[in-house]
């Protein structure tokens, strides 16, 4: 668990299970498997196995020792809902996860109708309390049923990573849609972001009153191409207190 984190939209990142596979091209020059890889049969080293998906037990009660508040991106090496990770697994996290209401938890997959599915069954004719957000991972307007997918979940809080962006992504529904990331690749071979692209996501987020959040433009490294669009900044988080009512 890292106290701090140089993700943008993050405080911290806690990882009860690490390692993955791809399965769409949005995966194709993951970053968390670049990383995890260059460590692979290092006697000792956390990713003495590189990229393969471990569950990590000895983590899952860390977000209790952390008294200060934060918001925890969870699972930024791994996805929790790859099909390999166990259900009483995910159940262990969000034990955890509950039971640490003073932080926010940032949930993140492309597994999206893994995650739906578990958390209907989890929560039955409730939501997942607004301290958790959930989020899917959409890279181009080819991939949009995870959308539907998450606007189907019982969550209070609901976001869309659009990174890396990768292709337009065209006209989406934004319903029930609380948060917006955007942003490029970054790394060796970063296919390059259009800003066309970026300004029509942004202006969706306008017209449907959701919060956006420009991360990167990308490049060889994430910072090479700074974070300004059109002039600003784009910084904005959920509007908590309209996401909660319309839970209730």
């Amino acid at each position: 668990m890292a106290d701090s984190s140089a993700i943008e939209w993050t405080d911290a990142t806690w990882n009860p299970v690490t390692g993955c596979t791809k399965i769409t091209a949005g995966c194709d020059n993951c970053y968390a498997e670049r990383f995890s890889e260059r460590f692979r049969g290092v006697p000792g080293h956390p990713f003495e196995n590189g990229f393969d998906l471990t569950l990590r037990p000895a983590r899952l009660k860390q977000p209790l020792e952390w008294r200060r508040p934060r918001m925890i991106f969870v699972n930024s090496m791994s996805d929790l809902f790859h099909k390999q990770v166990p259900t009483s697994f995910i159940d262990q996290v969000f034990d955890t996860m509950e039971e640490a209401d003073w932080h926010v938890f940032q949930v993140l997959t492309k597994r999206s109708s893994i995650m739906r599915d578990y958390l209907k069954r989890r929560y039955g004719g409730a939501v997942a309390p607004a301290h958790i957000w959930l989020g899917v991972s959409v890279e181009d307007g080819q991939n949009r049923a995870r959308i539907r997918h998450l606007q189907q979940a019982p969550a209070t809080v609901r976001f869309l990573s659009i990174e890396p962006l990768i292709g337009p992504m065209g006209e989406f529904d934004l319903d029930g849609i609380h948060w917006v990331i955007v942003g490029g690749e970054s790394g060796p071979g970063a296919r390059p972001v259009h800003v066309e692209w970026v300004r029509e996501v942004r202006d969706q987020c306008r017209d449907a009153g959701v919060s956006f959040f420009f991360k990167q433009w990308g490049g060889i490294r994430p910072k090479s191409g700074g974070r300004s669009l059109d002039g600003r900044e784009w910084s904005e988080y959920p509007r908590m207190s309209s996401a909660i009512i319309a839970a209730e």
